[in-house]
């Protein structure tokens, strides 16, 4: 897991965590072993779940010290002085840890533990064997994107702490190792020339002006120096005089010398490389590649690129005639498409300033918090602040996105917005994005399932996108239960953000499964939502870089949808939303056909009551 997989957007095509590692699951599991198992059926049952509880544990804890970014993300700074491993030999490490973990698993009787662990087993079992299926399409390979990656690494300095001078000392000692990360990125770029897996060219073009930011004059313009500018009282004069020394130095000596191999290496042998067509279909075992990552990111194998194309259309056939009805309610004469440039060019829907464009948000933010009480019996502990995108990324990423909390509740969770060109950020769509990003939406949902202090590690921190997403886009529909949306042109945004994602489906599969040229995806968006031409060129070019992933929103919130009607048709007058949300959350994200079956069995008991 790299910083970018832990935010949206994550790292194109890579699984959950695409740094992995070998474990010593077994070893620790014969040394359980070797300790004797009871005799009776009871004792068997009760070894079984401590060997089971062992191996999560173990695997959970190698995991973070071998792929530090990820670490860092939950908060734990154990690792901060070093980068992981994207050696040749650290990836077989990585494919040999899931195998050897997938054959410990395996020699745990499943049978003899309790219910909440079998369901714990197979959700396991689960990761694993998705490691395993994805690994032969080699997802490494496209490590790097216009979104992120090696050439925004210093972005990592979002999750850190700087505040004793031991943090200050972690950082120059990763510093001084960066040199090596980068140029085992190098062999990466290399590796997917020759074997035809690069990146589309048209959205590798967008990397050499991020790579820019990084080969600078001098150690005192790289964004890796910022830490060193913003030293806390607590660190003395002489301290800080030292450490920024040694931080000058550890730039001078290895980062940018790094950074310029990169650029090279990039600019003189990647880029020109790079394909010229956009869908992932096109690169070896790209069909077969992308199936599986519709099966990972929707969390169904049974649904084909034409199904999910075919959904897509008819959603956007569905919210195109409400579109039109609040076009007549406004007055406006012209046609639909007319009505869509009207709100991307009137002055009225924009701020002049990002500084404007930023309290708007907080704004937002306000009105809905003291809300959720109406739809929700539990909420998270942990807060969340609204933050500004760095803008080393800014011009590239998407209007927003949502960074999670520390595991362990000592950093909060981030709302992060893009204020970049605000002439571009309608206002009509930022209660929608808000309940989206920050609450109901992600930040309400990952902080409850990291809060669930009894379920193992690798459930608190589960990422089934099709759940976390569908989610999320669910929590769009719910701003009117919130008190937003009253404002007509408000309304309008909201179902500008469905749209958006039922020309997902479209687009998605089309541009990767059905030949569709990257100008046919763009002007496809453009006939069928209001967003404006910057903001569809980047998903556009989101979509092509990280196939699959764009699917899962659209197709959750359906599911979710289905099973809010089929609960308030069972139950009538005994329907309770926020319980049904309390239940729906409950268990953290999980893939949707065991959302489906608990749900089934929560509606089932509470008729029953």
């Amino acid at each position: 897991m790299n910083i970018a997989a832990c935010r949206k957007p994550r790292p194109a095509h890579g699984a959950a965590h695409p740094i992995r590692w070998r474990t010593t699951a077994l070893a620790l599991l014969g040394a359980l072993l070797a300790l004797g198992a009871p005799s009776h059926a009871a004792a068997a049952g009760a070894g079984a779940a401590e060997r089971l509880h062992a191996l999560f544990k173990d695997s959970w804890q190698k995991e973070l010290a071998a792929d530090p970014l990820a670490a860092n993300y939950l908060g734990d700074n154990r690792y901060n002085d070093r980068w992981p491993d994207l050696s040749a030999a650290g990836i077989a490490s990585r494919q040999q840890h899931d195998r050897d973990t997938l054959a410990a698993l395996r020699a745990i009787a499943r049978d003899e533990l309790e219910s909440a662990d079998q369901l714990n087993y197979d959700l396991f079992a689960r990761e694993y064997e998705q490691r395993i299926a994805t690994a032969p399409f080699k997802p490494w390979l496209y490590q790097i994107n216009h979104q992120g990656g090696i050439q925004t690494l210093s972005e990592v300095t979002e999750l850190l702490s700087f505040s004793t001078v031991k943090d200050y000392e972690d950082w120059i000692a990763r510093l001084d190792k960066l040199g090596t990360l980068v140029d085992q990125h190098i062999a990466l770029l290399d590796q997917a020339v020759r074997e035809k897996r690069t990146q589309p060219r048209a959205i590798m073009q967008r990397v050499p002006p991020q790579l820019a930011l990084q080969t600078v004059a001098n150690a005192e313009q790289s964004p890796f120096y910022a830490p060193f500018k913003r030293f806390p009282e607590s660190i003395d004069a002489a301290n800080q005089a030292r450490l920024a020394a040694a931080g000058r130095a550890a730039i001078e000596r290895t980062v940018l010398p790094a950074y310029a191999r990169l650029s090279k290496a990039f600019n003189e042998r990647y880029l020109p490389a790079t394909r010229e067509t956009v869908g992932i279909n096109d690169t070896p075992d790209g069909a077969a590649f992308y199936r599986e990552r519709i099966a990972f990111h929707t969390t169904s194998s049974a649904l084909t690129a034409d199904q999910i194309h075919a959904i897509g259309l008819a959603e956007v056939a569905r919210i195109r005639g409400e579109m039109l009805k609040i076009k007549d309610q406004v007055g406006f004469k012209g046609s639909l498409q007319e009505f869509f440039v009207f709100l991307r060019t009137d002055p009225q829907f924009y701020y002049k300033s990002g500084q404007e464009l930023f309290e708007g948000y907080l704004a937002v933010s306000k009105r809905i918090d003291p809300n959720l009480v109406r739809l929700f019996g539990t909420l998270p502990r942990t807060p969340y602040g609204v933050r500004a995108i760095p803008a080393t990324s800014a011009p590239n990423t998407t209007t927003a996105y949502y960074q999670g909390p520390a595991a362990d509740g000592t950093r909060p969770g981030y709302y992060y917005v893009n204020l970049y060109r605000p002439e571009v950020r309608p206002k009509y769509e930022m209660e929608v994005l808000s309940v989206h990003e920050a609450v109901p939406g992600h930040h309400l949902q990952i902080a409850l399932a990291m809060e669930q202090a009894g379920m193992p590690d690798f459930r608190r921190n589960a990422g089934y996108t099709a759940y976390i997403e569908g989610w999320a886009l669910y929590s769009e529909s719910l701003g009117e239960e919130l008190g937003l949306y009253k404002d007509p042109y408000s309304k309008f945004g909201q179902l500008t953000y469905d749209m958006w994602r039922a020309v997902r489906l479209v687009v998605d599969t089309g541009m990767h499964a059905k030949g569709w040229s990257r100008q046919q995806a763009i002007d496809f968006f453009k006939d069928n939502a209001a967003k404006t031409e910057a903001d569809i060129v980047n998903e556009i070019d989101r979509y092509i870089s990280w196939p699959g992933q764009a699917l899962a929103y659209k197709i959750g919130q359906l599911r979710i949808q289905g099973l809010r009607a089929e609960a308030m048709r069972e139950l009538g007058p005994r329907f309770d939303l926020r319980r049904f949300h309390d239940a729906l959350l409950g268990s953290g994200a999980v893939p949707l056909d065991l959302m489906e079956q608990r749900m089934r069995s929560w509606i089932a008991a509470r008729k029953a009551e």
